[in-house]
């Protein structure tokens, strides 16, 4: 098998990740039947906008607003769609958000709120704590993403500097009854950390934020830290708030690593698929390096004749932000994992987040060959240096081995595979 063929086969296998994750296709069997009466549709994050579509195709134009991130936007009839920034909130969001408190309120016991939560709300949702102003959130936002903390770690921040996080668009609903459909994007898929958990209520105290703040060395404007002193609106559970809401993960990561299985399956037969898992954490580079590693000892154990191996893994990786380059957490695992490989023959991987944005930049991902570190030579990449500087999205643009997919309208995480051919 080529190079080219190899890097088919693992976009192939992404590809169908992604699709089996797309709300168009899955979300109406979770839908029950339009309930009577006032009917409201709220939702944020990057797979809401079509998750709403898919709303509308089962239940005709409906009341409602949702926030998405730019360029996601999708057409409904009736459901009002807005754009505003991602990862790090803007006016937009705030201004959309605020609208959207305004929609809830006042509901009564005979109403019912369709919530459309997914990966993203976290900063789509901005509604900042009284004296902490958006500029001020936007600083936190930046500094969290920067720091290397995992992703709920970052959400338990947000949530106690937030009136609509932790539960808090629940609250301010009830008494209507909600429920609450969500794509998980969280190692472990607990709800409470999708998009900071606004219809979910949360045990955490502020003294766990700053916790975090500390423990992460994250460097907060002194509003920030005078806010979390005086406490927070955060739900807690068993709330009577919330005893009226419902909330249904529909779609998570291991759907789409075994539906990633079985196309692989499909295009190579008797190939031997490994699952890592799909909530693995930690700092990209490490977490390469350990693959490396694995894959190494694989390609070693292999014979002419033996099968391929396919290994798969989900989750969320991190970035300790150490340079001025251009990269995401998927693309600095390929890069980490060509170094660690040193051009191991046979091994070919992709990285990829479901989303079609790794980091702040318009790519998924990246893939990698047994001659990625020769190329780059060839063009005058070290691939070391760009690995200092967390410039890998340069690295793979200059290679031509990135993978753009454009809003993929869903996000149910990273995705990683890595194939070990056999030799011969």
């Amino acid at each position: 098998m080529t190079a080219d063929q190899a890097a088919a086969v693992l976009r192939a296998v992404f590809d169908r990740a992604v699709e089996v994750a797309d709300p168009m296709r899955s979300l109406a069997r979770f839908l029950p039947p339009k309930p009577p009466g006032r009917v409201v549709v709220v939702g944020a994050g990057k797979a809401s906008a079509r998750m709403a579509e898919a709303v509308e195709a089962v239940w005709g134009p409906c009341e409602g607003l949702v926030i998405t991130r730019y360029g996601y936007a999708r057409p409904c009839r009736g459901i009002e769609i807005v754009e505003a920034a991602h990862p790090v909130p803007d006016a937009a969001g705030a201004a959309a958000t605020a609208r959207m408190i305004d929609l809830l309120s006042g509901l009564g016991e005979g109403d019912f709120v369709l919530a459309l939560i997914s990966g993203g709300a976290s900063a789509l949702l901005v509604a900042p704590v009284a004296g902490v102003t958006l500029a001020e959130k936007q600083a936190v936002n930046s500094a969290l993403l920067a720091s290397g903390a995992p992703i709920d770690r970052m959400n338990t921040v947000r949530k106690h500097l937030s009136r609509v996080k932790g539960g808090q668009l629940a609250a301010v609903a009830h008494p209507a009854r909600m429920l609450a459909l969500m794509i998980s994007d969280v190692p472990g898929d607990d709800p409470a950390f999708i998009g900071s958990g606004p219809t979910v209520g949360d045990a955490s105290t502020p003294a766990d934020a700053q916790a975090v703040l500390a423990r992460w060395g994250v460097a907060v404007p002194d509003a920030v830290r005078a806010a979390l002193a005086q406490g927070s609106g955060v739900v807690p559970p068993g709330d009577a708030r919330l005893a009226r809401v419902e909330n249904v993960i529909y779609a998570a990561p291991r759907q789409s690593l075994q539906a990633a299985a079985e196309q692989a399956a499909a295009l190579l037969p008797g190939v031997e698929v490994r699952h890592l898992g799909d909530a693995l954490e930690g700092e990209a580079r490490e977490v390469a390096a350990a693959q490396a590693a694995l894959a190494r000892e694989v390609a070693a154990g292999l014979a002419p004749g033996d099968r391929s191996v396919l290994i798969l893994s989900g989750g969320e990786l991190t970035v300790t932000r150490r340079g001025d380059g251009i990269g995401g957490p998927n693309a600095e695992f390929c890069l980490a994992l060509a170094l660690a490989l040193q051009g191991q023959p046979r091994v070919h991987a992709i990285a990829c987040d479901t989303d079609g944005v790794d980091g702040a930049a318009e790519v998924a991902g990246a893939i990698v060959a047994p001659d990625t570190l020769q190329r780059a030579a060839t063009v005058g990449w070290d691939a070391a240096a760009a690995l200092a500087a967390n410039d890998a999205h340069r690295f793979f643009a200059a290679l031509g081995d990135q993978v753009i997919t454009g809003p993929t309208l869903t996000n149910v995480n990273d995705f990683r595979a890595l194939l070990i051919l056999p030799p011969g």
